[in-house]
Parts: C-alpha cells; structure tokens; sequence
C-alpha cells in the first residue's frame, strides 16, 4: 500500500527537480532573430560580471543593470562590432572589474595575488601555532600548598563517609 503512494510522489520531485534546471536570465523579447548573432551575445554576456550581483554573469542575472548591460551588448553587436570590441568597450566604461576572469596585469595583480597569500599567511599562523605547542614543552604544574591541599579536600569531602 505504501509503495502506491511513494510512486507518484517519487516521480512528481522528479519532474519538479528536473525543471529546476538552471534559467537564464535573457528576456524573450531580448533575444536577437539572429541564431548566430545572439549565440555571440550569449558568449559575451556569459562571461560579463553583474555590477549587482557580482558573483553571476550578466546572462544569469535578473537585476535591471545586468539587462540594460544585455541589451547593450546586442546593440553593439547588431552596430557591427566584433566580440573583442564589445569587451573593450565595456571595459573601458566599467573597468575590468566587468570581467568575471579579468585579465593578468598590474592594477588586476593584488586580485590574483591575494588568494595565494591568504593562504601562505594562513599556513605560516598554523606553523607557528604548532611550533608553540609542542607536547613535552610545557611547565609543569606547581604542586599545590598545604592550604590549597586542604582546601580541596573540604571541596571534594574527606571520602571516608
């Protein structure tokens, strides 16, 4: 009786899992009639940062900038530009903080350095923390004196009740 009613629920999380594909955020009345110009747009878009977001592309984004940046690179392109040209333009409007994987230079250096010594620096305090507590490195502990002998023992009762 039970396997009856697990089935259906079984295939309707199916279906719905299924249909959580993930969507992109490009309007219907944003695509280009051109397949191969807006196969083009895709590609740039996709590797365009949400000034908003920041951490998804514009192609994946529903903020009002991402799309304004998504009509913006379909104008460029139907105005003729080429794909390079679209990015420069771009990146000389916004910066090449525009760029999901900006590119090696000197004023991007700190953003591709930084991780690296994140890390070096993490690992140096975890040296340096197992350097300090090394097992047969501590001090012993002071014995305890006659008043704070008996002073536990009251604590702790005399044991012979």
């Amino acid at each position: 009786m039970k396997t009856r009613l697990l089935a259906p629920l079984f295939l309707a999380l199916s279906l719905a899992l299924s249909l959580a594909a993930p969507a992109f955020a490009v309007q219907p009345d944003e695509i280009l009639p051109d397949p191969k110009l807006e196969q083009r747009a895709r590609h740039i878009s996709s590797s365009l940062r949400c000034l908003v977001c920041q951490n998804q592309s514009i192609d994946d984004s529903d903020a009002p900038l991402a799309k304004d940046l998504r009509v913006l690179v379909r104008e460029r392109l139907k105005a003729g530009d080429t794909d390079r040209q679209v990015k420069d333009y771009l990146v000389a409007r916004y910066g090449n903080f525009i760029l999901l994987k900006p590119p090696f230079e000197w004023d991007t250096l700190l953003l591709w350095l930084s991780p690296f010594a994140i890390l070096a620096l993490g690992a140096a305090a975890a040296l340096a923390s197992r350097r300090k507590a090394r097992p047969g490195d501590e001090q012993p502990a002071a014995p305890l004196s006659d008043e704070e002998s008996a002073r536990l023992q009251s604590l702790l009762g005399d044991g012979n009740a």
